[in-house]
Parts: structure tokens; C-alpha cells; sequence
């Protein structure tokens, strides 16, 4: 078993512990995207837009498509680097200026975990009445600890297991909803398309599979290069993704209509028994699994933040066990708060995420597959100073910081509203204004300071 136990964390993979295979990509992706959150995502537009069941479908496909297109991009990035993507992060960055996106990242991962652990209790829950939410909810959280401390292979292996799992689930619901008649007619007319509720699903669908970018590629960092290269790895972790989210979110859209409310909860009054409980269970084996991947993802996060500041520190099993289990501790008390109005707190969640994780994506990908092409000096990246990438990188943090700002007065949020996105009545189209000023902004940027950073075999 100690062979199985994965003993490294931001450290470079070296050549000789490089395995797996791209397809490998597609179950892990698949199966991290097979979930109830997924189903509760896809039946936010009918109840916070009031979109019917073709436009919530057609805009969350066209949100699926561009966010699975930056996130596969990312995990392009594994195999060619061998480290994780926030420590990649620092050749655009710093090593300090990497420092912001890596507190934002880690609020994510401790959110996502905490409404996984919500999501967990509540399907187990609606089995069986008689448990109480809050043990359910640390037997979630705790399973997902064991299967990070131990680590890379199982979290792949247990991918293959939820992939086919899952395809079975899937089934069961479409035969639920569909043969079985559990649907009225009426729930294809019910809904009135507008455009604040089309822009607002798209960029819900487009930030589901974005917020995997800060952590995809540590999934495919073991995989060798000249095995995993950019498009192989990018078509097999796009397609994990994308078929991962695409049923599950039009089922979430028909169970939210349906029941008038939360399509998570809504399941079973919709699917019945006894095929609601075959579906909550084959749920609570997915949560876990998706559960251990944010786990994971949080722990190599805090490492890295340490590590900026303690350069020679690099943990094993045991340092990640240790950091993993504070993290389980603040994301259960997390998810005690949000099971208060659960399905309210994760919308807003997942739309204030939008607003600090789109400048970011485009600025480390314009580096990567336009400014460098791949090539970092990987030994500078864990260096104290940042060797010739710094502790701060000014291009970068600017074209980030005016690709947050522009955002703002297109807002549209229960909290703020901005003064454009009102006239627009509320459509909010803040991403893609973001995504329009952050990319040429960087790009001219970078470029003014590449000399002085070019790594020597582009110059040699």
C-alpha cells in the first residue's frame, strides 16, 4: 500500500515516474462532472432566470463549450511541464504575485468541497430520512481525506470506477424520465427566454468546467510527454468534460421546472422509487471522488503559498495528510453554513468566481501557447526569487487586475448590479468584456518584456 501512496506535491515529475495514457483524461473528467452539483448547476437558469428547458439547455451547452475549451487547454499543459498549474502559474505572475490567484483559487476549492459536502448529505438524506444531515456530511468530508492522502493513482483509478458507474446511473435517470413518463408535456413550454437569462446561463455553463482550470493539469503532470502530447491530452480531457456535463445539466434543467425549485433535492419526487435511491447512492460515490480531487487540489494550493516563502520545503504523504485534515475542518464548518440556503450560496459562489477566474485563464494561456510557447525554465519557478520570472511580474498582475475591473460596471449579481449591465437589463456580459481587454492587453505587454525573459534556449 506504500507503493500506492503518492509521495510528492508541487516537486517536478521526473521522467521516470511519468505514466498513464491521454485517455486516461476522459473518465477522470467524465466522472468528476457526473455529479449532483452538476444537476443542481444545471437547474439554476429555470429557477434564477426562468428560462425555459431549450434556451437553458442551448445556453448552457454554448457556456459548456468555451469553458471546456480553456480548461482542456490547461491540462494540455501537464504532460509538457510536469508540475502543477498554480506553481505554472508563476511564470506569468512571480513567485509573490502568483500569490493572489492562489487565494482566490483556494477559496474556490474549499467552497466547491463544502457544497460537495452538502450536496453528499442531502442525497443520502433523502433515502434515508432518519440520519441526520451533519454526520453524514463529515463521513463525506472524511472519505474524501483518505482518498487524497493516498493520492494521484487512486483518484485516477476511482475516475474509471465512477465513469462506468455513472453511465449506468445516467441511464437509469433518462429511463425515469422519459419511458416511465415521470415528466409532464408542459415542462418543454414553461419558462420565457431573455437575454439577461441566455447570458447568464452561458456564463454559468462556461465557469462550471472553467473553475477546473486552476487544478486540471495536476492530473495530467505524471503523464509522459512524448506520450501525452498538446492534442491528444486536449481532446480527451475536452470530451471527459463536456459529455460529463452536458446530460447531467439537462436533466437539472427538466427536475428544476418540474418540481418549481431545487433540482437536487426535486429528484426523487420526479424519478420516484425505487429508482431515485439507485441514483443518490451511485451520487454519493461521485461526490466523494470529486470531493477528493478539490481536496487535493486545496492541499498543493496551501503548499504552494507556503513554499513561496519557504523555498527548500517541499512535504510528502504525510505534510499533505496534515494539511488536508485543517482543510477538511474549515470546509465542514463551511458547509454547516451554507446548508442554511444552500442552493442561494453556491449560485452566488459560482457566479463571484466568474469575476476573478476569467482574467486569470486568459492571461496564463496567452503566455503559455503565445508568449512562450511551452518553454519555462522549471527550476526558477520554485526559486525564492523567481530566478528570471521575479517575485512579481507587473505586466501580468496589470492585465489582470484591468481585466477584474472592467468587470465591474457589468455586473449583474443579487448583491451589485453595475450601470451598464442595468441598461442591458441585467444581462450580464462582464466575461466577455474581460476576456475582449485582458487578451490584447497582455499580449502587447508580455511582448515589450520578453527580451529581458526569454528563456536562454529560445535565444541560443
Amino acid at each position: 500500500m506504500s507503493a500506492f501512496v503518492e509521495r510528492r506535491t508541487i516537486d517536478v515529475i521526473p521522467a521516470d515516474e511519468r505514466t498513464g495514457r491521454p485517455r486516461d483524461l476522459f473518465s477522470i473528467w467524465f466522472a468528476a462532472n457526473i455529479g449532483p452539483l452538476t444537476i443542481l448547476t444545471g437547474g439554476l437558469p429555470p429557477v434564477v432566470y426562468g428560462l425555459d428547458f431549450w434556451w437553458s439547455v442551448i445556453a448552457l451547452i454554448a457556456g459548456l463549450l468555451l469553458g471546456g475549451l480553456f480548461m482542456a487547454l490547461h491540462s494540455a499543459q501537464g504532460p509538457r511541464l510536469g508540475i502543477p498549474q498554480m506553481i505554472q502559474s508563476r511564470g506569468q505572475f512571480g513567485v509573490r504575485g502568483c500569490l493572489v490567484v492562489l487565494v482566490v483559487v483556494l477559496v474556490m476549492y474549499e467552497g466547491i468541497y463544502a457544497a460537495n459536502i452538502v450536496s453528499g448529505a442531502q442525497s443520502v438524506h433523502a433515502v434515508f430520512p432518519s440520519l441526520p444531515l451533519t454526520p453524514l456530511a463529515v463521513v463525506f468530508a472524511l472519505v474524501g481525506l483518505v482518498v487524497m492522502v493516498v493520492g494521484y493513482r487512486l483518484i485516477h483509478l476511482i475516475g474509471h470506477i465512477i465513469t462506468a458507474v455513472s453511465i449506468a446511473s445516467l441511464a437509469v435517470v433518462i429511463v425515469g424520465l422519459v419511458v416511465m413518463g415521470r415528466i409532464g408535456a408542459d415542462v418543454f413550454a414553461i419558462g420565457v427566454p431573455t437575454a439577461r437569462g441566455f447570458l447568464g446561463t452561458m456564463a454559468i455553463g462556461a465557469l462550471w468546467l472553467l473553475a477546473f482550470a486552476p487544478y486540471v493539469s495536476d492530473y495530467s503532470r505524471y503523464m509522459p510527454a512524448h506520450t501525452a502530447g498538446l492534442k491528444s491530452t486536449f481532446w480527451w480531457t475536452y470530451g471527459g468534460a463536456l459529455l460529463g456535463g452536458v446530460v447531467p445539466m439537462a436533466i437539472g434543467v427538466i427536475v428544476a421546472i418540474s418540481v418549481k425549485g431545487d433540482a437536487l433535492t426535486g429528484l426523487p419526487a420526479v424519478l420516484g422509487q425505487p429508482l431515485s435511491t439507485i441514483v443518490l447512492f451511485s451520487f454519493a460515490a461521485v461526490i466523494m471522488h470529486f470531493n477528493a480531487m478539490n481536496l487535493y487540489g486545496a492541499t498543493l494550493t496551501v503548499v504552494t503559498m507556503v513554499q513561496t516563502f519557504r523555498s527548500d520545503w517541499l512535504p510528502t504523504a504525510r505534510g499533505r495528510a496534515a494539511i488536508g485534515a485543517l482543510l477538511v475542518v474549515l470546509a465542514t464548518a463551511g458547509a454547516a453554513l451554507m446548508s442554511q440556503d444552500f442552493l442561494n450560496s453556491f449560485t452566488n459562489l459560482i457566479i463571484m468566481l466568474q469575476y476573478v477566474f476569467i482574467p486569470w485563464t486568459a492571461v496564463n494561456l496567452i503566455d503559455f501557447y503565445l508568449i512562450r510557447k511551452g518553454h519555462y525554465d522549471v527550476a526558477d519557478l520554485f526559486r525564492a526569487d523567481g530566478g528570471r520570472y521575479g517575485r512579481y511580474d507587473i505586466p501580468a498582475l496589470v492585465a489582470y487586475a484591468v481585466g477584474v475591473l472592467v468587470e465591474i460596471p457589468f455586473m449583474s449579481t443579487a448583491l451589485y448590479t453595475g450601470p451598464i449591465a442595468d441598461l442591458l437589463s441585467g444581462a450580464d456580459i462582464s466575461w466577455i468584456v474581460s476576456l475582449a481587454i485582458t487578451i490584447p492587453l497582455y499580449l502587447a505587454l508580455a511582448r515589450r518584456r520578453m527580451p529581458n525573459t526569454r528563456p536562454a534556449w529560445e535565444t541560443a
